[in-house]
């Protein structure tokens, strides 16, 4: 928002400070929208009070202040239709100045302060002072006062009632334009601080569609983003692309700033380079960020590989950095050619892109993975660690009873079958932690064969209904998948369930996954907030790829998980 006058800070009442320069900035859109309906109301108001005080005049056949009554009324009723502009130019100055002029005229012509239209000047007034704020409202209200009162005063027949009346009229438009001011200032300092929550608001909209993008971006990520396939395609279509003896991509340690040979292919050059190691030809390579053609090694200096004679070399450039650089080498001096020098060009710029990509995903994925360590410790400190305190209270039991001469065959009988009991369950557990959602097996399978290891270490009786016409990501297919595995561990541990049923279906756009148990249930109004019941990283997981998870049960007659996800 412009500032014609910079101003002062207020006093300690909000007014303007005695003698300073006030807010001469223009009203924003959202300020005016606020004052028109106040100032067209006060304008009918006025307008309406001003033919009331005239009708006397029309009954005494006045016909001057009744032509001026005319005018008046004319005037208000235009404004009502067509208010007054306020924008940062001389023309809405003069605007205001003349609206202002136009009804000192018609007070002083009709009466001075006993004239019928001296509420219709106040109003000019307020305008004055919603328009441009205290200063110019003060002026103008003292200077409209002055130019009634002093004709006013200087009558032939005026008295001390006319000062008295003077004085009050002139006090009152004072107030009026201060009143008008600080309305102003006020609905300002609202407009700014509601510009300055949207701007905040459009700012948090804008990051969530960013992040919302990155999250849908990530679900949908190919496997190629790996690192090492990544290198192993770069290395692959410059096999493709260039005739060389000896070739190396080389990828920048950024803990040391050491060069790592990532991938070669011909004779096997050093494993590693310091910046300061690396041939000058190479070095150059990197300073100048393109590639740079070599026709003779052994005068310009050695290049990686000391048997070779010729060599064209490139920087690998992601964003303002350099990932790594392509050494490609050959035996016969003047080898590569301008063509292979601008097809290494071309080539490079996507290639570091894909390397880049694939560092940057393997860094979440490690971040991803500290992750899934937190949930696979809560898992196994709910199964194992349980079980594992068990045994140590047993045997502190038996210690204690063979202390005390007790025979502790028994006892020692049950406690071998209850370590193989926790051995069988660390087994299953490690193969539920291994077993996982790939390209050659989807849910359906993963969670037929899960069943099927219930089946043989439970009561349980399983059933399984899965339809498949297509596949999901497989990020999302895997979180989907340890979704059901924690929602049937459940049922086998804490439900006292006889009967559960799993649905599995999905269309490639569509899944939904549905886990039936006729167990114990929930109390009412505590379905889908136990914790404990490993509920919390259901969620976590659903959230996770953007799928809905509603946990429902009934006391006594069991739970139902239901976890759906489309993918746009």
């Amino acid at each position: 928002m412009a500032t014609a006058t910079s101003a002062p800070p207020d006093g300690p009442s909000g007014f303007p400070p005695p003698g300073g320069e006030v807010d001469l900035t223009p009203p924003s859109r959202d300020q005016v929208a606020a004052f028109r309906p106040a100032i067209l109301g006060i304008r009918g108001g006025t307008t309406a009070i001003s033919v009331a005080l005239a009708s006397p005049f029309f009954a005494n056949q006045e016909w001057d202040v009744v032509a001026w009554c005319a005018v008046v009324v004319a005037y208000n009723v235009f404004r009502i239709v067509r208010p007054v502009r306020f924008v940062d130019d001389l023309n809405s100055i003069v605007r205001v100045l003349l609206e202002v002029g136009f009804h000192v005229v018609a007070v002083v012509a009709t009466g001075y302060w006993e004239s019928p239209f001296v509420f219709a000047l106040i109003t000019a007034v307020m305008v004055a002072g919603f328009a441009r704020g205290f200063g110019f409202a003060l002026r103008v209200s003292i200077t409209s006062a002055m130019a009634v009162s002093i004709p006013f005063l200087i009558r032939p027949s005026a008295d001390l009632s006319d000062l008295r009346t003077a004085t009050q009229w002139t006090v009152e438009l004072i107030l009026v334009a201060l009143i008008a001011g600080y309305a102003r200032r006020v609905t300002g300092e609202a407009d700014r601080q509601h510009s300055l929550a949207l701007d905040r608001l459009g700012r948090l909209a804008d990051a969530n569609l960013l992040l919302y993008s990155l999250h849908r971006v990530a679900q949908t990520l190919p496997a190629s983003l790996d690192l090492e396939e990544a290198l192993d395609t770069t290395i692959s279509r410059l096999k493709d692309l260039f005739d060389y003896d000896a070739a190396a991509v080389l990828m920048l340690d950024e803990t040391d700033q050491t060069w790592v040979v990532a991938r070669w292919d011909g004779v096997r050059p050093a494993p590693t380079y310091g910046l300061d190691e690396l041939p000058a030809p190479v070095r150059e390579a990197v300073e100048v960020r393109h590639p740079v053609n070599v026709t003779e090694l052994l005068i310009d200096g050695p290049g990686l590989w000391a048997e070779m004679s010729s060599g064209l070399y490139a920087a690998l450039p992601a964003r303002d950095s350099t990932v790594g650089l392509v050494a490609l080498e050959h035996r016969h001096r003047d080898h590569f050619r301008l063509r292979d020098q601008e097809l290494l060009d071309g080539f490079v710029e996507p290639a570091a892109l894909a390397i880049d990509n694939a560092r940057w995903f393997a860094r979440l994925r490690t971040v991803g993975a500290d992750e899934e360590r937190t949930r696979i410790a809560r898992d196994l400190h709910d199964r194992i660690g349980q079980s594992l305190a068990y045994l140590a209270f047993e045997l502190d039991r038996i210690v204690k009873a063979d202390a005390k001469g007790s025979s502790v065959t028994k006892q020692l009988g049950q406690l071998r079958n209850d370590v193989r009991g926790v051995v069988g369950e660390v087994r299953d557990t490690l193969y539920d932690l291994r077993t996982d959602v790939t390209d050659s097996q989807d849910v359906g399978a993963i969670l037929q064969g899960f069943l099927d290891r219930v089946r043989t270490r439970s009561d349980l009786e399983v059933k399984l209904v899965a339809t498949s016409t297509g596949r999901l990501p497989l990020l999302q297919e895997r979180e989907l998948w340890r979704i059901a595995q924690e929602a049937i561990t459940n049922v086998e541990r804490h439900a006292q369930a006889h009967k559960v049923t799993v649905t599995w279906r999905c269309d490639g756009r569509h899944a939904l996954l549905l886990v039936v148990d006729d167990g114990v249930g929930f109390p009412e109004g505590r379905a889908g907030r136990l914790d404990s019941y490993g509920i919390l990283g259901m969620r976590e997981r659903a959230a996770s790829i953007g799928a809905s998870l509603d946990v429902t049960g009934v006391s006594g007659v069991g739970t139902t998980v239901r976890c759906e996800i489309t993918t746009l």
